[in-house]
């Protein structure tokens, strides 16, 4: 199975709730960083791309037709060359809200991280923020440029910039699938990051031993 879906988005635009939106519409299933931070193996695997190595996209995203969220939305150049069939899906939301929400997460995650060489660090705080992510202005920026790179590269026809909050409709449109008549999922909201990042991190520590 090929990725037909290619998520652009950063990290907190409603990721975790586009996930199970595609999953309902049928479209196989969908990766995310919950794919990863509980499996020691990609993990490593990601690591390796982070630093360099080249990445044998087909065998990371086996058994997949979709991908949103970190790691994979760092890469939507490279993924939308690799398949060139998939649509691309920018999640975007109001960037000083969005700001808010992955402050009080990722960045206050990462500010944690006691590993140099986790995935957190060496791909978000390092290369998707330059190794600032302190500073709100350019946190933002980077944001809003990831948006405009996005908008710039992909061709309309095959680029769906979509606004957290809006639900089923313009997705459904974007892939030609009727509506379905259960109502849009809300997950991973931001009071529950913690401890569903703590639970996934317990999943891998639990593999380890």
């Amino acid at each position: 199975m090929a990725l037909s879906i290619i998520g652009a988005g950063f990290g907190r635009t409603g990721t975790d709730s586009l996930k199970t939106a595609l999953e309902m519409l049928g479209v196989g299933n969908c990766y995310h960083m919950h794919e990863v931070i509980p499996d020691q193996a990609r993990v490593d695997s990601w690591r390796a791309v982070a630093t360099g190595k080249s990445p044998d996209w087909d065998s990371i995203f086996h058994g997949y037709g979709a991908t949103v969220d970190w790691p994979a939305a760092f890469y939507w150049r490279e993924l939308s060359e690799y398949y060139p069939e998939a649509k691309v899906l920018l999640s975007v939301r109001d960037a000083d809200l969005w700001y808010d929400s992955i402050e009080k997460t990722i960045l206050t995650s990462l500010r944690k991280s006691t590993d140099p060489a986790s995935l957190g660090l060496t791909l978000i705080r390092d290369q998707v923020f330059g190794g600032n992510i302190d500073n709100r202005a350019h946190v933002i920026a980077a944001y809003n440029k990831n948006t405009a790179d996005v908008q710039a590269s992909i061709p309309p026809e095959r680029l769906l910039t979509y606004h957290t909050g809006d639900g089923w409709d313009p997705i459904c449109e974007f892939l030609d699938i009727p509506i379905p008549t259960d109502p849009y999922p809300h997950r991973n909201q931001a009071g529950s990051f913690h401890d569903k990042l703590d639970a996934l991190n317990k999943v891998r520590d639990a593999g380890k031993s």
